[in-house]
């Protein structure tokens, strides 16, 4: 390749002369040319399909000078004909090129292309061109797909650093202005410059892809060891060159020793490789909180993208089918490499050592404990999903956390059964065998079974290709002074081997491997004084659930677990049965500031029980008030309803001045989704009873009804990403005084110019309604709430500040109107547009019908500041049936706001890209 860069219009000019060689034994007629950098030329390519699934708006509301694209291609044949080419339908990434005439085996063609490169800005991937003027160069030229089983793979860009190329050599000539500072992991061969221009000669074989950064100052440092020459640019000023250069050479030859040699001359660490694939923890932390030394953090740092780096460079997977093995040794090798030269090192570093934080299971945890967590993270929320499964089907975080964990510990769990590092070697051997070639995940499983003579079947089959959970527990268990005897079951059905431990005082006297074939084999074991057996004791099996994997042998109560106060948040521990205290402030109208002590056991990991009470003072009322919920959480994994909760809550607070409320509501909730885990189409089934106890109050006029109780189901269809969202919900209410039926549905959708429509409609009706309040009726704009779903804070207030509080339920008109209720029946639609950034004008239509009255048409509309959609919203009434309400007296008082202080409500915004 020849590439005239242009830095000022962020452009590549290439001539191309490609050697395309038919390796297989098939005959070609046509091949694909890998084109991964148009995956960024509009909003409809996979790739920015998949950045709106995540929530990034970034790329969708990016101008076109900010994008990427390939243009002007031209492919000449050797006979100086032009070939004919397109772009796949839904992949506008992939070109399909046809041969005038059949490439038989080993023969090859010699093409000529010339094509225009247009580098994206580097917002949104950290590839492209950055604000310095600088350029990181990935995926940004056409290459030869992968062909495999008789067809080239077709992977389009999905941001996943996964690409498909077949093995290439390189030459390649870069022509820049002068003062640019060429850096890459293919070799120099030589460097021209005259007054205007520098050009890099750079070459290398047998690769799939390179490194290129094109720099106005150069930022990279090189190390050199008797192998290797390291190119890198990671961002750490604390640490000595002589210090970084002591630990760079000790992870080179760590990585030499556990792997196998790097096959180039040099490699490339990146801060954009580490900063996309980041160590999750110590990434999270501030930077004034330092519970790592420095040098402990850069060699983390270093280790994680150097090993990534090695790994994709140099072993030929194909890393989206297969990419669990680059994950499984990384993550592997790293947890080795911490067993060798950090043993103590502890998952929060010298935090437990601060006498605040001793008695959190979180800052006790071993560095190497934090994987299994990560994972089991996932396997809680019954989101985990099987290690083979491509990347690009994976969910955020198992893609970039739980399943690269699972992983290596999943590696580390064969290799502690099969012994004698029979994991090890056959990494080195794989290593070996496959580094200048094309191979697959067949070949890593045949030669891990080369070095044992164990039956691994169950690895293969069912660790690394189901979702399938391991839970063993011990059932029957007896004793002498000198021997064990017990059975385990089984409770998920999935036989592997786990390891059984024998515990005296907290130190091991044996262990072993045991394989269960059935629930009731009986084990005996020498008892060697132990006061206790646990299964999986150093879990090294990722296992569900580790609280019952231990019976101790010297109490009458085999299984008495302590009770442990803990404050905020903490990892389960499984020795104990945790109590998390949290001081609570809460506040509303009537209550005013409410002090509290929440008492909860919910802790990082979701468990089938949780209880959650918060008693509160209401300093306003001088009484006591709070909530309390008990919820069980049955998950099913191998269905469209994948999850069942059982609840019963209630809460007890003032909805008036001089008057409580009690709330009762048991709750069963049916949670069902696509057997696609990354598509964001959610259903749920919602039945619950709600059971009012209200004190008569004398200051709020409609206070008739004290006490009723409410039959609410409800189903409710969303599909939600950063460019649409959709949303259904059917609601049925049958109580005593009424029955009542209705239906929403909600649009959003977010166009390229940044301009967003909004669409709802309501329309709702009673069945029978003998109720001679409008305490039950269809609310316009202010639902009155009588089943407390929302969270008011002056919900009996009818005028003032805390009566502009909108909550966007029923009618969601922002106007006041004086028909304000219908005892009959409602239709509304609401609609909003932006107008400029943040700013949107709003409109409500609708038709009410009241009891032995006519049907009255309504409408509002307005200008609505949309500062965090659905949490933080200012609505400005304009023209109403009011009249014009935007010079009518008062008019701060006809102003409407959305705003919450729920931190749970406030996470959930930020959670969704992940999941």
């Amino acid at each position: 390749m020849f590439v005239e860069v242009n830095t000022e219009s962020k452009s590549l000019n290439i001539k191309q002369i490609l050697t395309f060689s038919n390796d297989s034994e098939d005959v070609l007629t046509s091949f694909i040319l890998n084109d991964w950098n148009n995956a960024f030329s509009n909003v409809n390519t996979p790739l920015a399909k998949r950045f709106s699934d995540e929530f990034y708006r970034g790329f969708h509301l990016a101008n076109d000078e900010e994008r990427g694209s390939t243009n002007n291609l031209t492919i000449i044949d050797p006979n100086n004909l032009f070939l004919s080419w397109e772009r796949l339908k839904n992949n506008p990434d992939l070109i399909i090129v046809k041969l005038r005439e059949k490439l038989a085996p080993h023969k090859k063609i010699v093409l000529q292309l010339s094509y225009t490169v247009k580098i994206p800005s580097d917002k949104f991937t950290k590839y492209g061109y950055d604000e310095l003027g600088g350029f990181n160069l990935n995926n940004w030229f056409l290459t030869p797909a992968r062909y495999e089983n008789f067809e080239f793979t077709n992977y389009s860009n999905v941001n996943l650093d996964d690409i498909a190329n077949g093995l290439s050599n390189y030459d390649v000539d870069i022509k820049t202005t002068k003062g640019f500072v060429v850096t890459s992991d293919l070799d120099t061969v030589e460097t021209v410059s005259d007054e205007n221009n520098t050009i890099y000669k750079l070459s290398g074989k047998n690769r799939n892809n390179f490194n290129l950064f094109i720099e106005p100052k150069l930022t990279f440092y090189n190390y050199k060891n008797s192998t290797l020459e390291v190119l890198s640019n990671l961002k750490e000023k604390k640490v000595s060159s002589i210090q970084q250069a002591i630990i760079v050479d000790r992870i080179i030859n760590y990585t030499s020793n556990s792997i196998g040699d790097y096959p180039y001359k040099k490699i490339i660490v990146s801060q954009t490789d580490y900063d996309r694939n980041p160590f999750y923890g110590l990434n999270q932390l501030p930077s004034f909180i330092s519970p790592f030394s420095d040098e402990f953090v850069f060699e983390i740092k270093f280790l994680k993208t150097y090993l990534n780096a090695f790994l994709k460079n140099s072993i030929q997977l194909d890393k989206r089918k297969d990419g669990w093995i680059y994950d499984g040794i990384q993550v592997y090798v790293m947890m080795k490499y911490i067993d060798e030269y950090h043993p103590n090192e502890k998952m929060l570093g010298n935090a437990s050592t601060f006498k605040l934080l001793k008695s959190f299971n979180l800052t006790n945890l071993d560095f190497n404990e934090q994987y299994s967590y990560f994972y089991m993270l996932m396997a809680r929320k019954n989101l985990d999903q099987p290690l083979g499964d491509p990347k690009n089907s994976l969910i955020k975080f198992n893609e970039q956390i739980a399943s690269k964990y699972r992983a290596g510990l999943s590696l580390r769990f064969l290799d502690d059964f099969l012994e004698n590092n029979s994991v090890t070697t056959s990494i080195h051997q794989f290593y070996a065998n496959n580094k200048e070639k094309q191979a697959s995940s067949k070949d890593f499983e045949s030669t891990i079974k080369s070095n044992t003579t164990k039956n691994i079947n169950w690895f293969f089959n069912t660790v690394i290709n189901t979702r399938e959970i391991i839970d063993y527990k011990f059932s029957d268990v007896s004793k002498t002074n000198d021997s064990i005897y017990f059975s385990i079951k089984n409770k998920t059905g999935v036989i592997v081997p786990v390891p059984v431990y024998g515990i005296k005082h907290g130190e091991i006297v044996f262990k072993k491997w045991i394989e269960p074939k059935s629930n009731d084999s009986i084990f005996k074991f020498e008892r060697k004084n132990a006061d206790k057996i646990v299964l999986n004791f150093k879990n090294e099996v990722p296992e569900y659930n580790l609280r019952n994997n231990w019976k101790s042998l010297k109490s009458f109560f085999p299984n008495n677990r302590p009770l442990k106060f803990v404050f905020m948040k903490d990892l389960e521990d499984p020795y104990y049965n945790q109590v998390l205290y949290v001081p609570t402030l809460t506040y509303n109208f009537y209550d005013g500031l409410s002090p509290g002590l929440r008492l909860h056991n919910k802790t990082i990991l979701d468990k089938p029980f949780t209880f959650d009470v918060n008693p509160a003072y209401s300093t306003k009322a001088n009484t006591v008030s709070g909530s309390a919920s008990f919820a069980v959480n049955q998950n099913y994994r191998n269905s469209a309803l994948y999850n069942v909760r059982y609840s019963l809550s209630g809460s007890y607070f003032h909805y008036a001045p001089d008057a409580t409320y009690l709330r009762i509501n048991p709750t069963v909730q049916l949670r069902i989704r696509e057997d696609d885990f990354r598509d964001n189409h959610k259903q749920l089934i919602l039945f619950r009873q709600i059971l009012v106890n209200r004190e008569k109050s004398n200051i709020v006029i409609n206070n008739t009804a004290e006490n009723y109780s409410v039959f609410n189901a409800k189903y409710i269809n969303n599909k939600t990403e950063v460019t649409n969202h959709f949303n259904l919900i059917n609601d049925l209410q049958l109580s005593g005084k009424f029955g009542k039926i209705s239906a929403e549905l909600a649009y959003r959708k977010l166009f390229e110019n940044n301009r967003q429509i909004n669409l709802r409609l309501y329309a709702g009706s009673f069945l029978y309604n003998t109720s001679n309040t409008d305490y039950f009726s269809f609310a316009l704009d202010r639902p009155t709430d009588y089943l407390f779903d929302y969270n008011y804070y002056g919900r009996s207030e009818d005028s003032g500040f805390y009566s502009q509080q909108l909550i966007m339920a029923e009618g969601g008109f922002k106007s006041k109107l004086d028909n304000q209720f219908a005892n009959q029946w409602i239709s509304t639609f609401n609609a909003g547009y932006t107008i400029w950034n943040f700013v949107e004008v709003y409109g409500d239509v609708g038709f009410m019908k009241n009891r032995t009255q006519n049907i009255k048409f309504v409408y509002d509309n307005g200008i609505k500041l949309n500062l965090v959609p659905d949490y933080f919203e200012v609505y400005f009434p304009v023209y109403s049936n009011n009249g014009w309400e935007i010079s009518q007296n008062k008019y701060k008082e006809k102003v409407r706001f959305v705003f919450t202080l729920s931190p749970s409500v406030i996470i959930n915004l930020f959670k969704r890209k992940w999941l």
